[in-house]
């Protein structure tokens, strides 16, 4: 009777421990998963710490502080999802790319933006930014924030 009972409690575990597991392609990241990560990436050139947390196929996830203004830059096949953490600047937006040069396949990075629209960005801004819409970030101090990037194509 004790054995049934031991065997009872294990397949009654072994179940819950079934039903708990995560479905296939779930993912979450804590707060302080994506600020270690941030604070890891090492910055670049133009004082942008970066990490690419996932990429699930047509859609992936970046962790970015950027600790100076970007470069103007255009996607042909990617929309941006942008959700600011903390800190504040100015998106540019529309108008043309100055000096623009092909950096990647449907790629266009340049100077800066002419002709465009300011918008301001704070924490808890959510900002969808579609593709080929030509678009800079100018940042006085520090800004952090996530980007979902969506495939169009």
């Amino acid at each position: 009777m004790k054995l049934l009972s031991v065997l009872f409690a294990l397949t009654m575990l072994f179940a819950i421990v079934l039903v708990a597991a995560d479905p296939e392609g779930f993912s979450q990241y804590s707060a302080a998963d994506l600020k270690t990560r941030v604070d890891a990436a090492k910055p670049d050139d133009h004082q942008v710490r970066m990490n690419r947390v996932a990429n699930w196929g047509n859609h992936s996830l970046l962790a970015i502080r950027r600790e100076a203004d970007g470069e103007a830059e255009v996607h042909d096949t990617q929309v941006d999802v942008i959700f600011v953490k903390s800190g504040e600047g100015t998106l540019i937006l529309g108008g043309t790319v100055v000096e623009p040069r092909t950096t990647a396949p449907g790629e266009i990075r340049g100077k800066s933006i002419k002709g465009g629209i300011s918008k301001k960005m704070a924490a808890g801004d959510v900002i969808h930014v579609p593709a080929k819409i030509p678009h800079q970030m100018l940042v006085p101090k520090a800004l952090t924030f996530e980007v979902v990037k969506v495939d169009t194509k």
